[in-house]
């Protein structure tokens, strides 16, 4: 069924994709309701149930007002399914050696495993971040802050039923048994870890929940954009909803690093010594640990340079580069190369590698294009406050567990080095259990309307033109 603009509101599960017409699929979602909420209450954000929050709930699909903003209670909100409708002669395979055929409606049999594999993978990371950012709330630094907190939780909660939407509709019983599964695994379980490195590690503190959001999501987004152009229509439309959501996830980070940074810049000023941490902010080489642990963990994330699964992916349709039909005028990828820098005996040499194997990489090369326009607003802040300070990427080679970097050691610059000049600096490099017990003992709770901690700097505006002060977050009855 073509997906329309407008959404079931009233259903049990709200929805734009008829599922009041598919009393079967109805009740599979249904009965997985009630194991997603019991999943929430244990794994979601702890002991905020009953308080409203001032969250937006999506109430259409199209573009001129798709969201009602309203204080909610996080159970109450209302997860549901939404697909873009696709614009009239866009229902064609977008990339691959099937470019400009019809969109496929159902999932080809020859594809079946190769796309339920994405799917997974793209689902297992929801429900994986509402897990590691489920204690922040209680080192909260503003109401403004905490409601964006929760913002971003639900939307995940949201993203992961439109997978499992797709899971139980087209994949039957194998789809099933998957969907169950994303509720069994948890983030950093040893025994039952989640499918992807980055959604494993601690995300304990502020710093890191808006590091993770500033980089882990927006590979979200990257991820998100290349599954749009799929030629699985039905995957390609959720994905191109989930994006919208996406944007404020990439908001509340961007943001959030930026007043760390004006902040800290504003305390090195204020302190006699030039020591930020004398008057209870962040320093800048933790700042700078923060960023390099985060940014290559979600470097990871894209997959290896070289890739046979990439080149599958693409050559098949399945997944296709970011705007693939905005950017390339040929979607077949048949021609040309990508050079590589790769490790060959104690140097790095380039290599040429065939472009349909290096489509993780081109992925990657946008990410951090985007990554790098991030940085320079945050440079000009430093720059506006007057301080001298700058922060920098990490080489994309640097602290790399996957790829073809992995398993070699280079310093931030990218230059090859032994192991133990690796093992001898990193804690110069990134985030050591010194720093996480530094930021926790700064990261008290402010739950006053209006007022912020000490550490971060206050936003230049509201959320949805309310002031400030406004109580973003019922804590009182």
């Amino acid at each position: 069924m073509q997906p329309s603009t407008t959404v079931d509101l009233n259903a049990k599960i709200p929805n734009n994709v008829g599922l009041a017409d598919d009393p079967k699929l109805r009740r599979a979602l249904e009965k997985w309701l009630p194991s997603y909420l019991e999943w929430w209450n244990d794994m979601g954000p702890t002991d905020f149930a009953d308080k409203p929050v001032f969250l937006r709930t999506a109430i259409s699909v199209d573009s001129s007002g798709w969201a009602h903003y309203d204080h909610i209670k996080m159970p109450d909100y209302r997860w549901g399914i939404f697909l873009n409708p696709r614009k009239e002669g866009e229902s064609v395979v977008r990339c691959g050696d099937d470019a400009g055929k019809p969109a496929w409606q159902e999932v080809p049999g020859e594809h079946r495993n190769a796309l339920r594999r994405i799917i997974v993978t793209q689902a297992d990371t929801e429900p994986a971040s509402v897990e590691q950012q489920r204690l922040l709330g209680h080192i909260a630094p503003s109401l403004y802050d905490l409601r964006n907190l929760f913002q971003v939780n639900v939307e995940e909660g949201r993203h992961l039923w439109a997978m499992v939407y797709l899971l139980h509709k087209y994949f039957g019983r194998d789809g099933r048994d998957e969907a169950d599964e994303l509720l069994e695994r948890r983030s950093g379980d040893p025994d039952k870890p989640r499918i992807l490195g980055a959604f494993n590690q601690p995300c304990d503190h502020w710093l890191s929940f808006f590091a993770f959001t500033m980089f882990t999501d927006r590979d979200g987004k990257y991820q998100l954009a290349a599954l749009a152009e799929s030629g699985f229509e039905p995957l390609a439309r959720s994905t191109e909803f989930m994006l919208t959501e996406e944007a404020h996830h990439l908001f509340v980070g961007h943001t959030g690093m930026q007043r760390i940074i004006q902040r800290s810049a504003q305390l090195e000023k204020i302190d006699p010594n030039g020591d930020v941490r004398n008057q209870g902010g962040i320093d800048f080489d933790l700042i700078q640990r923060t960023i390099n642990y985060w940014f290559t963990y979600s470097l990871d994330l894209f997959g290896g340079e070289i890739s046979n699964n990439a080149a599958d992916f693409f050559g098949a349709g399945l997944k296709g580069r970011y705007r693939e039909f905005r950017q390339y005028d040929e979607h077949r990828a048949l021609r040309g190369s990508y050079s590589l820098p790769v490790v060959d005996g104690s140097k790095l040499v380039d290599r040429d590698v065939p472009l349909r194997n290096a489509m993780n990489e081109i992925l990657r090369d946008e990410y951090i294009k985007d990554c790098e326009k991030a940085l320079r607003k945050w440079n000009q802040t430093l720059e506006q406050e007057g301080s001298d300070r700058r922060i920098t990427l990490p080489s994309r080679r640097f602290h790399r567990h996957q790829g073809i970097y992995a398993g070699h050691f280079f310093d931030p610059q990218g230059n090859l080095i032994t192991e133990e000049q690796y093992e001898q600096n990193k804690h110069r490099w990134l985030l050591v259990p010194e720093d996480n017990d530094y930021l926790l003992s700064i990261m008290k709770p402010v739950y006053e309307p209006g007022k912020f901690a000490n550490w971060i700097a206050a936003p230049r505006r509201g959320i949805e033109g309310n002031k400030l002060e406004f109580e973003y977050v019922k804590l009182h009855d």
